[in-house]
């Protein structure tokens, strides 16, 4: 056992924060001492800490860093640790409030008004120097982000607040107050501790204090084997489970985190349900590639979901360690706890030099995806690798991640000599990934996939999710078996396709779901049962508050007014619906979706005056939106400015290139001007690259055949 003396351990605590008030730290400490020890050596430890000689990672000696237009300057001051910054020629002093993580990056958190913490625009790179460490590091590297950008610093998506805080503090609430639009954040213990995991413990105090100080259990074999254990003979090729079924709950503790989600509640507790706190993400383009592995920060909840493991019941503390959450084993050696070696370990199935990077389990099947451009993460999918279906589909696969200069052909080739020709994917994985590609499937197809028990349950519940790209429109006799589903997952999915219903169609088995069991299911029910006689209706009543409540969450930035505006439409609340968008473009100014919304808004209450105010202010804030270009050609046409409203059209293709709408109207408003030759000409110039889209094909024919330009019609029907 590893022994930490009470008093080192006592200073660390001082030094990062506010205690827990529920539990005090130093009872853990008596009591749990390797457990403790273990936790100190974790990235929870270190999630953030007051900006101190103890927790500073970066080099505050005076160093300058410069990214495109901005200059910063790292020093300090009377025990202070200063950032002296000049960007939009404008020069300002801060001073560094907490570090923010510990590694590969650590990030520095500054004060501003309304009791905001943001996150500044360089990080500490604490890889060692070899690695490419040890210096400042932009977080957008390829980019000079601007103070018009969303993306900017002092904008909301770089606000601790909403954005990150909840996951790195104990006991944290955003206290976010929309009226004044401020935050009187607090939090019980200023990193990821005891807390987060085990709730607030308010009764643990009083137990007995000689328990023993290990963090592991002291039970013999037979004691053990009533709690269950992974065995394998020496015939099995994988261990299986030989005990109690296991209940892996816990792990939504793990997931609160650990996922892309949104929240319905303030705050995190651990003994809630992760279905009553947040709303997941679920699998699609382009957060995940076609094969479900990862592509953007989509964390570790999808892509372990889908996996054989999950399905086999490993859980998270089957490979990392409780505490320090560190793998329990280094090398081969960790998955070589279930899997025989006798049938992994070996040249045959490895096909590497044993001693070489590519006969490590992980590298091929659990390959990294980087984020913020030094951040490696394994996708946690563990699949086999499939360079075959990088050939047909344009997914990464292992091999071709560490051979970079070989073809996905060439890796395919090569592992089907080593392993023999692959195995054709089961009817439903083929079908969720030519789903996952081309985004739609035929109906029947796409229903045969949702109702494939094969398949793992978070990838039919992102099925049902993509059901509006399929359908136009369902029965109440194509979603009764998944309103009444076993899995959570299918229940929040069919939640949120409630709109493809008809409205009396809603009133049959949909409606139940506002009875469910977790609040997720029960906010997206109530959002597509408004205004359908239910509203005063106990059950409703308190289905819509959990949806209010959710929105409000996030009313911080843009999405969240925008969600909470749509509700008030619903309830035909307009002023409130005005209200939230309007507050929605004060918070968040370069969210260019607002301004079309309001314009919408206007419109349908008839402040026509207001409209073209709204427009030119959305896009003062944002020339580039291809949206609000859009948005501003289509009022142009209904104010009978036909020819104008081309140039509004042409802007939003320029910012927008593979937008088919924005293109359809654009051609169609040339021809309403009697400019069809013009119309036809370009249109043939950039149908492809739309991927010859039915709707312009179709407009080909019908300016062919007005202009009576046989020639032309063929070209069109060529691309058929």
């Amino acid at each position: 056992m590893k022994f930490v003396p009470l008093l080192l351990l006592l200073l660390w605590f001082s030094n990062i924060g506010e205690i827990s008030a529920s539990i005090n730290a130093t009872d853990c400490v008596s009591c749990h001492q390797q457990a403790v020890s273990d936790w100190n050596q974790s990235d929870h430890a270190k999630a953030m800490a007051i900006a101190n000689k103890h927790s500073v990672l970066g080099d505050f000696s005076g160093v300058e860093a410069e990214h495109y237009s901005q200059n910063a300057k790292f020093y300090t001051k009377n025990d202070t640790y200063r950032i002296r910054f000049t960007e939009n020629a404008s020069t300002n002093d801060y001073e560094v409030k907490f570090t923010f993580g510990h590694y590969p990056l650590q990030q520095y958190l500054i004060e501003k008004d309304g009791g905001r913490l943001q996150v500044f625009p360089f990080a500490w790179d604490s890889r060692t120097e070899q690695n490419g460490g040890q210096r400042w590091y932009p977080i957008y590297p390829e980019e000079d982000i601007k103070p018009n950008d969303r993306l900017h610093w002092q904008q909301p998506l770089q606000n601790w607040n909403g954005m990150c805080a909840d996951c790195h503090s104990d006991g944290l609430k955003r206290n976010y107050n929309v009226a004044d639009n401020s935050f009187d954040t607090h939090w019980d213990n200023i990193n990821v501790g005891c807390q987060s995991c085990h709730g607030k413990m308010t009764e643990h105090p009083k137990t007995d204090s000689t328990q023993t100080t290990s963090s592991e259990p002291l039970l013999s074999k037979e004691e053990q084997q009533e709690f269950g254990n992974w065995l394998r003979t020496k015939d099995d090729k994988v261990a299986h489970w030989q005990g109690p079924p296991r209940d892996n709950k816990f792990m939504d503790t793990c997931f609160a985190c650990h996922s892309l989600r949104a929240p319905l509640t303030d705050g995190i507790d651990s003994e809630t349900a992760f279905l009553d706190q947040f709303s997941p993400t679920l699998l699609s383009p382009p957060l995940y590639h076609a094969d479900g592995h990862i592509k953007e920060e989509v964390y570790v909840y999808g892509s372990f979901l889908q996996s054989k493991m999950f399905a086999a019941g490993v859980n998270c503390l089957d490979c990392h360690n409780q505490h320090s959450m560190k793998i329990k084993v280094q090398g081969n050696g960790l998955c070589l706890q279930c899997h025989n070696p006798q049938e992994y370990q070996q040249p045959e199935h490895i096909r590497h030099p044993m001693d070489s990077a590519g006969a490590q389990c992980v590298n091929c099947h659990m390959p990294e995806t980087t984020y913020m451009g030094v951040d490696d993460r394994r996708d946690h999918n563990l699949t086999v690798p499939r360079p075959d279906l990088s050939v047909t589909y344009d997914t990464p696969n292992a091999c071709n991640q560490c051979h970079q200069d070989q073809s996905a052909q060439w890796a395919a080739k090569n592992v089907e000599l080593w392993h023999g020709k692959p195995k054709s994917l089961p009817q439903g994985e083929q079908a969720y990934i030519d789903l996952m590609h081309q985004g739609y499937l035929p109906q029947q197809a796409h229903f045969r996939l949702i109702n494939d028990e094969q398949l793992s349950v978070i990838k039919r519940a992102s099925a049902i999710s993509m059901l509006p790209n399929s359908v136009q429109q369902l029965s109440d006799a194509d979603i009764q078996k998944w309103v009444n589903s076993e899995h959570d997952l299918i229940r929040l999915a069919t939640a949120r396709i409630g709109h493809l219903l008809p409205p009396a169609e809603r009133l049959k088995s949909y409606q139940t779901l506002l009875n469910d069991k977790y609040k997720a299911v029960r906010a997206f029910a109530a959002s597509d049962l408004i205004g359908l006689g239910l509203d005063t209706t106990a059950v409703f009543k308190q289905a819509l508050d959990i949806l209010l409540t959710s929105n409000a969450q996030t009313q911080w930035r843009g999405e969240g007014n925008l969600n909470q505006s749509q509700v008030y439409m619903k309830l035909q609340q307009n002023q409130k619906a005005i209200d939230a968008v309007v507050h929605g473009i004060e918070v968040d100014p370069y969210f260019d979706i607002n301004y079309v919304n309001l314009v919408e808004m206007y419109r349908a209450t008839q402040q026509i005056d207001k409209v073209e105010q709204t427009l030119q202010q959305g896009l003062t804030a944002n020339p580039k939106s291809a949206v609000l270009h859009y948005a501003k050609g289509l009022h142009l046409i209904r104010q009978q400015q036909k020819v104008q409203s081309i140039n509004s059209f042409k802007q939003a293709i320029k910012w927008d290139a593979q937008n088919v709408q924005y293109a359809y109207v654009y051609f169609i408003a040339l021809d309403s001007v009697n400019q069809t030759k013009r119309a036809l000409s370009e249109l043939k110039k950039v149908i492809r690259q739309y991927n010859n889209a039915p709707q312009l094909i179709q407009l080909g024919y019908n300016f062919s055949q007005k202009l009576n330009n046989q020639a032309a019609y063929r070209y069109f029907q060529e691309l058929q």
